[in-house]
């Protein structure tokens, strides 16, 4: 046997006991809950209870995102260049979830100011709750690859970060509307939508401290135990073609999902004359759990990608059939369709963070240099530049097809809706699908981590030797 063998052995065997995997979980939970409910009703908010027009609304998506732009990046660079007795991605959990929580809350509030001053409100409120979400989500994805170096433990981790992610995007889109009308006697109140932000807030703060405690960075290399100069770190990127295409597909796909999401309660309220069908049809977001639960499963039966393949295969034929439902105002063709899109969508969202976890480890095997923060950074920035186009692309389509707030729509209205909730989603998907059939880790992934065991294996012995 090679004098290798036990570390590669040791490499494969990393896993990571049930209490941690569900600690780590529930930092996509708590992410959810707060950033799902800005993400599908934020929109609404802002056109039929502050007042603001969705061509404005549309604007301020827009410019949020070319701000944003840079936070990804810059959140990544300072991760690589963390070094705690925490560990690198953890201690922002800490730092963090108070103001995002807090952000999560101003951004639903109504001061009583003129139109500008209700825009800069926004601005100010909606580039903040951004900003400070990169700080806490983007940990969840560096710090995957240092909680194991095992593929398949991988996989599995980011399952049952994805089954508490949708639980907690099924929950929060599920009651929201509900509890705002408990709180504030009508979906379009005010203070119950201050009110129902700030419960959320305060579990969401509860929630990181409890990630924070529980989670552990133990998969140590030379690069992690010490700062990366960014010009080092760029170098990650190099020729790292998985990473290029996980982004582009991370871009694509959420700006399908953002135009869905957000003009789901138009599209009920208005198209179906049924807002109630909304908060039901958004809890169907359940069924996605079968996928996840059938994700490590299938993953390692036919592959990583070709698993997120036949995801977005089934997220396309679903927004096909959802087209049949709304030509026929069928309600049940639209569950059906519902339902069958989340069971594609179920398979992809999990998927995403395990591949730029393998992207990671695909530049230090290519470039020499592991560089957790900017490698999987730039996950948020195209996930939030992918929603922040895809909100200019609904507010521009509502506009331009005549929307007015709280009032009958008229027939070019309706379609301007229907066109942000089935066909964008549908292209968002197919594009993703097509980029997938030019990933190719897979066929190499057991000789990458087998070299990357043997390389750390090397410098730690080196590292013990000085």
């Amino acid at each position: 046997m090679s004098e290798n063998a036990p570390h590669v052995e040791a490499a494969t065997k990393n896993m990571v006991p049930w209490k941690e995997r569900f600690a780590y979980s529930l930092s996509d939970f708590a992410c959810n809950l707060s950033f799902q409910m800005v993400g599908t009703y934020l929109m609404i908010f802002y056109t039929d209870t502050f007042g603001i027009s969705a061509a404005a609304v549309g604007t301020l998506f827009l410019v949020a995102r070319i701000v944003d732009a840079f936070d990804g990046p810059f959140w990544g660079i300072m991760i690589d260049h963390t070094h705690t007795k925490y560990g690198k991605s953890r201690p922002y959990w800490l730092w963090f979830s108070i103001p995002f929580a807090v952000f999560c809350v101003l951004v639903f509030t109504t001061p009583n100011l003129s139109l500008t001053g209700k825009l800069i409100w926004a601005y100010v409120t909606y580039i903040g709750v951004d900003v400070l979400y990169s700080a806490v989500n983007i940990p969840i994805t560096s710090i995957l690859p240092s909680l194991t170096s095992n593929p398949q433990e991988r996989v599995t981790l980011s399952t049952i970060r994805q089954f508490m992610g949708t639980a907690g995007a099924t929950l929060i889109t599920g009651i929201t509307l509900g509890m705002v009308a408990f709180f504030g006697g009508s979906t379009t109140s005010a203070h119950g939508w201050f009110i129902w932000s700030l419960i959320v807030g305060v579990v969401v703060v509860l929630i990181f401290a409890f990630v924070f405690k529980n989670t552990h960075e133990r998969v140590q290399t030379k690069s992690s135990r010490k700062s990366i100069p960014i010009k080092e770190s760029l170098k990650a990127l190099r020729r790292n073609w998985p990473w290029a295409i996980i982004i582009f597909i991370n871009f694509i796909y959420w700006l399908g999902m953002q135009t869905r999401s957000q003009v789901t309660v138009y599209f009920f309220k208005y198209n179906m004359h049924d807002a109630g069908l909304a908060s039901f049809v958004l809890s169907l977001q359940i069924v996605a759990l079968v996928a996840v639960v059938l994700t490590p499963m299938t993953s390692k039966w036919i592959g990583k990608r070709n698993t997120m393949l036949g995801g977005m295969i089934l997220a396309c034929v679903g927004q096909l059939l959802l087209s049949v439902g709304a030509n026929s105002l069928s309600v049940p063709m639209i569950i059906f369709a519902t339902i069958v899109g989340y069971l594609g969508t179920g398979y992809v969202s999990g998927l995403i963070a395990v591949m730029l976890a393998d992207a990671v480890d695909y530049g230090e095997w290519k470039n020499g240099v592991r560089a957790e923060g900017i490698v999987t950074s730039f996950s948020s920035f195209s996930a939030k530049l992918g929603m922040g186009i895809g909100g200019v692309i609904t507010g521009w389509l509502l506009t331009t097809t005549g929307y007015v707030a709280n009032h009958a729509q008229s027939a070019g209205a309706l379609r301007g809706i229907e066109l942000n909730y089935i066909w964008v989603p549908l292209i968002g998907f197919a594009l993703s699908g097509i980029a997938l059939m030019f990933y190719h880790v897979d066929g190499i992934e057991k000789k990458m981590q087998s070299d990357l065991a043997i390389k750390h294996a090397k410098e730690n012995a080196e590292d013990d030797a000085d």
